[in-house]
C-alpha cells in the first residue's frame, strides 16, 4: 500500500489519487484495482464514485456506510464540482463552451457509449480552453461535467470533432498513436463536507 497517494482523508472519507489503466472497482477478471487498495489501507472504505480505467485522478471514498449514503447523495445531486483537464487533438477555436449531447449506451459494441437525440439522457460539459499546442496540432481544455454519464468526457469530445489523445476506446489511429495514455486527469473536487459543513477542495498535479 505504498504506492497509494492519499490526498486528504478524516473519519468520513477519503480521497486518493487513481493512476490511468488501473480499474476503480474490480472487474470480470481478476487484478489490481483501486477499491481493493484504499481498503487494505482504510478497511471501510466505500465506493461512492469512478473513473474510467484510462482516467488518472482524483476519487473519493466514505468512510462507512452512513457516509457512503451522504456522499452518495452529494454525487447525485450534483454538489460534488469535479474538475478535469484533458489534451484533445486539434486547435479549438472557442475560449469555451458547452458541449451538450445526449448519450446513451451502445449496446452492440459496449463498453462504447454513443451520442442518441432519439432515447439518449441529457448530458452536458463546460468546457475551457487553457491553451493552444500548435506544436501537437492540440489544445489543453479544463472540462467541468455538468452530468455524469459513463464516458461522458471522451465522447462529448469526440462529438465535438476533437478527441482526447491516447483515447484507444474511442480515437482513431491517429488519436491512439499521439500519447502513450488517456491524456485525461481528474484533477480538482469540491465539497462542502456533508458533516462539518466546511468547505473542501483538493487537487492533483496534471501528469501531462
Amino acid at each position: 500500500m505504498s504506492d497509494l497517494l492519499v490526498h486528504f482523508y478524516d473519519a468520513h472519507c477519503v480521497i486518493v489519487e487513481k493512476p490511468a489503466d488501473l480499474l476503480s472497482v474490480p472487474g470480470r477478471a481478476p487484478g489490481m484495482n483501486l477499491a481493493d487498495q484504499v481498503q487494505a489501507a482504510f478497511p471501510n472504505a466505500q465506493v461512492v464514485h469512478r473513473l474510467d480505467e484510462a482516467t488518472s485522478g482524483l476519487m473519493l471514498f466514505a468512510r462507512g456506510a452512513t457516509m457512503a449514503g451522504a456522499f452518495g447523495r452529494l454525487f447525485e445531486e450534483r454538489k460534488v464540482n469535479k474538475r478535469y483537464e484533458a489534451i484533445v487533438q486539434g486547435q479549438v477555436d472557442a475560449a469555451n463552451g458547452v458541449l451538450d449531447w445526449p448519450l446513451i449506451r451502445d449496446w452492440p459494441n459496449r463498453p462504447r457509449q454513443k451520442v442518441c437525440f432519439e432515447t439518449g439522457k441529457t448530458s452536458q460539459t463546460h468546457y475551457t480552453r487553457i491553451a493552444l499546442l500548435p506544436e501537437r496540432y492540440a489544445t489543453r481544455l479544463a472540462l467541468v461535467p455538468l452530468t455524469g454519464r459513463t464516458h461522458q468526457l471522451r465522447v462529448h469530445l469526440l462529438q465535438f470533432g476533437h478527441p482526447i489523445l491516447g483515447d484507444r476506446l474511442y480515437g482513431d489511429d491517429a488519436v491512439r498513436k499521439a500519447a502513450p495514455r488517456l491524456l485525461l486527469h481528474a484533477c480538482e473536487l469540491d465539497f462542502n463536507h456533508p458533516v462539518s459543513g466546511a468547505s473542501i477542495t483538493v487537487t492533483s498535479p496534471v501528469p501531462f
